[in-house]
């Protein structure tokens, strides 16, 4: 195609050469020239730097994927700073080898009087009570006794070499434990078919049928999890058949959430309103299992009208939601239409997990506005204080956050499957090596219960609100230290006033109960501790059917002088059973006489009936 410039020419491959415009001369073109050659420059700039981020996106996503999640750059500096640390302490490498001498003594000792005693001598090592591995009387038996001794005494050796290094820091420290930790689980001989008698017991009783069954049982999971399907047995839990059944109605529904508002079972209900807000990394029928285990099901039983947020299950579509949209899109947006269902009674707001930190920053900023729209705050494993939050802040940094963002960039999310696996990682011969042992190694299968079958269920999480969730509250602690903005100005819990109900569960690896505590610290109102059995989920869902249940519980009045939570335990009264009955006394507590139940919904205020609970959010894959 021939150019319409009368002074353009051809060049040897016919393509249309235009010659540039004769330069200004002079002052003109120094004038002229500086503009351009600077708007050039940026413009370049701009551009290599745009290229430079999306070539270390893509690079870190890669890697991220093969690593899963986990940063080599935090692995590295954590060794880096042990390792050196250690090859400079002559006395810790002195004690070190001093106690691996006196432990092969003691092992020897044991090994020899064991074999001339067969196995009944003394141990040298005792496992922690929590540690099932070697329960069986099986391992009792020489040599296998001898073996799992050997492990156990090679883990408190590694224990004592991986800690007390000084001048490690308290994070790489703890970073080194956990990975040693994870390692040797990995090896320990209860998962070795030639090293587990229990295994060989097995065998010689089953013919060896038990390892067919196994390799059947690894096949099926493993087709499972390729195609995204639910693990065995979830298939006789299904939403809204078997678990979140209890009876009630969609009345209001945004691009981040569902409202459900339950169908009152009492003749006469308390006036005050009960809003559950569940963690958006879960489904919110944990809350409403099977009949039996409902906690919807047991409020509306004590006279509670209850409605409760279910969370999208978002998408790439979805990675521009930010954590303050989870505020007003979901919380403010449901106390709106709890407004309009039950006009001018105030509300008992209930947080779950990240659900109740969320909460938290809610009351928090309306207690800023002169917003007196809550009766009370009820946190379940929640936490407002991230300084002390378990062993999921090992890999919370700088490098693992950087790391982190740019796999979820890739995606537009974090990956429920990515999830699920750090969590497991934080008890993994409960939930990883147990079931390899039993299901594949034994040939057996665990029979799953309705907790289980929702655990599988997983949920994703949007890229900007992760990213915002792991820097503002994780790494920089910033809501506990009043720097957490909401519309622009910091916001502390300290401005909340309405009394608070917090629960916490003596075996959560996710919100330690010794973090949960910490709202006596950051608040000044009433506050009611509760501390129970179980774990974060399992502590959480304690029906009357869980007989060996049981709790503390303790008020502490504001003003009172502040008790640490491990005076706390020691005077806080233990009570058997569910303490579920405990709580709903308090609900009642701080509620006024009962009325006849409000209507389902508001139609003529813009919150008519959208469709059956559990609605159409929780369905989502």
């Amino acid at each position: 195609m021939r150019s319409f410039h009368s002074n353009s020419r051809e060049n040897d491959i016919g393509t249309t050469i235009v010659p540039d415009p004769p330069a200004p001369s002079g002052k003109a073109r120094l004038e002229v020239s500086r503009p351009a050659v600077i708007a050039d420059g940026i413009r370049k700039g701009a551009e290599l730097h745009h290229l430079r981020k999306v070539l270390d996106h893509i690079a870190y996503a890669g890697l991220a994927r093969l690593t899963s999640g986990l940063s080599p750059a935090s692995l590295i500096e954590a060794y880096t700073d042990w390792a050196l640390h250690l090859s400079n302490s002559p006395g810790k490498r002195v004690e070190l080898a001093i106690k691996a001498a006196r432990k092969w003594t003691r092992l020897s000792r044991f090994a020899y009087r064991s074999a001339l005693e067969g196995g009944t001598s003394e141990a040298c090592i005792t496992p922690p009570a929590h540690d099932l591995r070697f329960a069986s009387p099986e391992w009792q038996r020489w040599p296998y006794n001898v073996i799992y001794q050997a492990f156990l005494l090679q883990e408190e050796w590694w224990h004592n070499a991986t800690t007390d290094v000084g001048g490690v820091t308290s994070q790489h420290e703890a970073v080194v434990e956990f990975v040693a930790r994870q390692f040797l689980d990995m090896v320990s001989p209860s998962n070795a078919l030639l090293l587990n008698p229990v295994i060989q017991h097995r065998i010689m009783e089953t013919g060896g049928r038990n390892l067919l069954d196994g390799f059947r049982n690894f096949l099926d999971d493993w087709d499972r999890v390729v195609h995204n399907k639910p693990p065995a047995g979830a298939e006789a839990f299904r939403v809204g058949r078997d678990v979140a059944v209890t009876p009630g109605k969609v009345i209001y529904r945004n691009r981040l959430m569902e409202l459900i508002q339950y169908a009152p079972t009492t003749d006469k209900v308390r006036p005050e309103p009960v809003l559950i807000v569940p963690a958006w990394i879960m489904k919110y029928y944990i809350l409403d299992l099977s009949p039996e285990n409902s906690l919807v099901r047991y409020l509306n039983s004590r006279g509670f009208t209850v409605f409760i947020v279910s969370w999208k299950n978002p998408t790439i579509e979805d990675s521009d939601i930010g954590l303050d949209d989870y505020r007003t899109l979901g919380i403010m947006a449901a106390l709106d239409a709890l407004n309009a269902v039950v006009p001018g009674a105030p509300i008992h707001a209930v947080g779950y997990c990240l659900g109740g930190t969320l909460l938290a920053i809610a009351a928090a900023a309306m207690a800023c506005d002169d917003d007196e729209r809550l009766k009370t705050v009820t946190l379940l494993a929640a936490q407002v204080d991230f300084r002390e939050a378990g062993e999921l802040t090992l890999f919370v940094n700088e490098s693992q956050i950087h790391f982190l963002e740019d796999m979820m960039h890739s995606q537009g999310y974090l990956d429920a499957r990515q999830m699920a696996g750090a969590f497991q990682l934080l008890r993994p011969n409960d939930l990883i090596w147990s079931r390899v042992v039993r299901h594949y190694l034994m040939g057996e299968r665990t029979p799953i219960n309705d907790l289980m079958a929702w655990n599988a269920d997983t949920t994703r999480m949007p890229y900007r609100m992760h990213s915002e969730y792991l820097r503002s509250l994780f790494l920089n602690n910033d809501l506990a230290e009043g720097r957490f903005l909401v519309g622009g100005r910091p916001i502390t819990v300290r401005d909340i006033r309405v009394p608070i109900f917090a629960v916490g569960t003596e075996r959560d690896h996710v919100a330690p109960w010794h973090s949960a505590f910490k709202i006596h610290l950051l608040t000044d109102t009433d506050i009611t501790f509760l501390l129970t059995t179980g774990g974060h989920n399992a502590g959480i869902v304690s029906s009357s059917t869980h007989s060996n249940a049981s709790f503390q519980i303790l008020t502490k009045a504001a003003g009172d002088a502040y008790l640490d939570p491990d005076n706390w335990a020691k005077i806080a009264p233990r009570l058997d059973g569910s303490w579920w009955p405990a709580w709903a006394d308090w609900l009642a507590l701080h509620s006024s006489a009962p009325v006849s139940p409000p209507e389902m919904g508001a139609p003529e205020l813009g919150y008519a009936i959208v469709t059956d609970a559990p609605g159409t959010y929780v369905l989502q894959t």
